[in-house]
């Protein structure tokens, strides 16, 4: 059927619209652009070379001629095996009259000698399958010349070291702000500071003291401004604080008769030597301050100058008549006073205590506050899932075709558990981190089939291979998770595309998660995230604890990192 039969058919339709017709028009408007699509669309494929040696690149093109409201799809992902993609180059677009003549390139290479053949590709045009022809490549292994090179051993693993980060910047803060602590608290509690002059006179001896009291009084200005009453006031409570510290523990707070009456029986029990003279002058002077003080009486100052000279007297006396201290004595004062020093550094070590703690409780409600109590309680005392979240992460990939993916430790490659009797079928690449039986795990699957897999109950309409049914391979998983004493599982489907663009299915739920201890399990969350090409099956396997916020961010972050094909230039 030629262009012009075609043309005349459809305007035969145009110009005799019927309504009795209109799903034959529909029918033959189909069959019209198929016919077409065949008539006018032309693929072509080659490659640069036939030949090439290991691991070097052999550039495949697919050029495609068709009309410009034609929409063309070439294939993607790893479809070339037994050879692999390593890039995939954008379209070239030239136009030629009415048409677009489309070239699209991408990168292969293999790492084993030997001949192989590159596998037909799928080229969609307009919903219509096209089939490109295989094409034989060998690929030649690398002759050395060891006679003009020579052989040296394999060199040694070397290890990198790891990303210092940002830990020393907190480590430094942490240290300024206990140096700053504890150099406040030296100052103002440990510190031995210098005595003000208060201190100074409370540490003289007794007598001392009242000698000292004695002169600061002649310079009060008492006497100058006729002020009787607080002259005299200070001037017996300085003997009577004298004698309070030596004499008699109640001076201070006796009346005048009972401290006299005290002193004589004092005198007469022969525990001082102080003649009655000395106490009768101390009881006149007494007596007049307390006329002074409750009877307003005014004696002249040469009388109170005299008063003063004969308690300067007096003290002298009740120094010479007090005994001399015992050794016992001596002992019992030395104890007191080490006593009283265990009582002060007693004091400061429950203050700084009582700082210390306080500081760290309202350092911990201020960060609390901020940040919440969950996470100021797991940064002091540690958190596994916090570690994760916030250590170093590495972005890698894993199996061939590759699964790109961020994860907070690297996935180490694991012993796939493949029955003999499928080791001819199939190749799996598994790579993980953690266990079930943990706080959290991360399976990276990668099965290659070398023959064809459960497939699809839709067949392609070019006949060609049919694609790996998804939602088996999960029911797959499911079984394998049971089989290690997952219980309960109730799960969730939906389709799912990765940030760069994969098509695949998201599972997503909860389970009962065995603990170690039989018997006993725990509420655990899962995630499968499914993928397919042409004999090839890629899953990622997420396990973990169903209170763990920590852990569902780690999986967020996961999940928005992966990609599983080549980023096009």
């Amino acid at each position: 059927m030629t262009h012009n039969e075609l043309n005349n058919m459809k305007n035969r339709l145009r110009f005799k619209p019927r309504p009795s017709s209109v799903l034959a028009t529909i029918v033959f408007s189909i069959l019209f652009s198929l016919v077409s699509t065949q008539l006018t669309a032309q693929v072509k494929t080659s490659i640069d070379s036939t030949s090439v040696k290991i691991g070097e690149q052999i550039t495949y093109k697919i050029e495609v001629e068709v009309d410009t409201t034609s929409f063309v799809v070439f294939p993607e992902g790893q479809t070339f095996l037994p050879l692999e993609m390593i890039e995939s180059y954008t379209i070239d677009t030239t136009k030629k009259d009415a048409k677009y003549n489309l070239i699209k390139k991408y990168g292969l290479t293999q790492f084993d000698s030997g001949t192989y053949t590159i596998p037909k590709q799928k080229v969609i045009i307009d919903n219509k399958p096209f089939l490109t022809d295989s094409l034989l490549v060998e690929i030649k292994n690398i002759v050395v010349d060891t006679t003009k090179q020579g052989l040296y051993d394999i060199k040694p693993i070397i290890a990198v070291e790891k990303s210092t980060g940002n830990w020393w910047k907190y480590l430094l803060l942490t240290l300024l702000i206990i140096g700053l602590a504890a150099f406040l608290l030296y100052w103002f509690i440990w510190r031995k500071k210098p005595l003000t002059e208060e201190e100074e006179i409370a540490l003289l001896p007794p007598y001392d003291r009242a000698k000292l009291a004695l002169q600061k009084l002649d310079n009060s200005g008492y006497l100058e401004n006729e002020e009787m009453k607080e002259y005299y006031s200070e001037l017996t409570f300085i003997i009577r604080k004298y004698l309070d510290e030596k004499v008699y523990d109640r001076a201070l707070e006796s009346t005048t008769d009972e401290l006299v009456s005290r002193l004589n029986l004092l005198k007469e029990g022969n525990q001082i030597e102080l003649s009655k003279e000395d106490i009768r002058n101390i009881e006149t002077i007494l007596k007049r301050a307390d006329l002074v003080k409750f009877a307003k009486s005014e004696p002249d100052i040469a009388l109170a100058e005299i008063d003063r000279k004969t308690i300067d007297l007096e003290i002298d006396q009740v120094k010479e008549a007090l005994p001399e201290p015992t050794e016992e004595e001596k002992l019992l004062d030395q104890q007191y006073k080490e006593e009283q020093a265990r009582k002060r550094k007693r004091k400061k070590i429950i203050l700084t205590v009582g700082i210390v703690i306080f500081l760290m409780i309202a350092s911990f409600i201020g960060y609390g506050i901020k940040n919440g109590f969950s996470y100021a309680k797991d940064t002091i005392l540690g958190h596994e899932s916090k570690e994760l979240l916030e250590g170093d992460w590495v972005n890698s990939e894993y199996g061939i075709p590759p699964i790109t993916i961020s994860t907070p430790k690297v996935l180490k490659r694991m012993e796939a558990p493949i029955p003999d009797d499928m080791k001819d079928k199939i190749n799996m690449s598994l790579f993980g981190y953690g266990t079930l039986l943990g706080k959290f795990n991360v399976i990276a699957a990668t099965t290659t089939f070398k023959q064809q897999p459960q497939q699809q109950e839709n067949q392609g309409e070019d006949g060609g291979s049919k694609t790996i049914d998804l939602n088996k391979a999960i029911d797959g998983s499911i079984q394998t998770l049971e089989q290690q004493g997952v219980k309960n599982i109730i799960l969730t489907r939906e389709k799912f595309k990765t940030p760069n663009g994969a098509e695949g299915i998201k599972t997503i739920g909860t389970a009962d998660v065995p603990t170690g201890t039989e018997g006993k399990t725990e509420k655990g969350k899962l995630t499968f995230l499914s993928f397919s090409s042409e004999n090839v099956l890629q899953q990622i396997v997420i396990t973990w604890k169903d209170d763990d916020t920590y852990a569902d961010q780690i999986v967020e972050r996961m999940i928005n990192s992966l990609e599983l094909k080549p980023k096009e230039e």
